[in-house]
């Protein structure tokens, strides 16, 4: 079990990782688009999640897996992938030089004089966004943060996962005949 945990956590991992990367250097700069790219290359990259559960219920366990014991297979690879997500963004944050947060409040408030908000909510925005770049500058605080962004996606997937391949009839493994 562990060795599905961490191979399919492996390949979920660099697929989220590369997802991250494409996202940051072609789509971040276009608002709520970034976003639905970001967390659709999470859901793909965690669909190996359940192709890890089905190997480990089809090969191991010979078709046949409870739904706690699916979950806590897909709640481990999608932990290793949370993992590799955490450490690609620490690396884009060292590579920029950890100038996310000012870059996001500057944009921000930026976006915000366009709109026509006035200068006081501009003012408490920036006052605010200060202090969480305070925080973020702390590493286990930016990496706890981060964990929040993938993690839950892996939850789910994790869950639907176990749901389905609890039942040895949904996508039984195919048995090769001895011909």
């Amino acid at each position: 079990m562990g060795r599905i945990i961490a191979v399919y956590g492996a390949i979920a991992g660099v697929i989220v990782m590369i997802g991250m990367f494409i996202n940051i250097s072609f789509v971040s700069d276009h608002g709520t688009m970034g976003m639905v790219a970001g967390y659709l290359s999470m859901l793909v990259a965690l669909l190996f999640v359940f192709v890890g559960v089905k190997r480990y219920r089809d090969i191991d366990l010979g078709g046949v897996i409870g739904f706690w014991k699916a979950f806590g297979v897909g709640i481990g690879i999608g932990f290793v992938a949370s993992i590799f997500y955490i450490l690609g963004w620490e690396l884009y944050m060292w590579q920029t030089g950890g100038t996310f947060m000012a870059e996001y409040i500057a944009k921000t408030a930026d976006d915000m004089r366009v709109a026509g908000k006035s200068a006081a909510e501009i003012a408490k925005f920036s006052s605010e966004m200060g202090a969480m770049a305070e925080q973020y500058k702390n590493p286990f605080f930016r990496m706890a943060l981060t964990l929040t962004e993938i993690f839950p996606v892996a939850l789910l997937v994790s869950l639907v996962s176990a749901a389905l391949l609890r039942r040895s009839s949904f996508m039984p493994a195919v048995q090769s005949r001895g011909d």
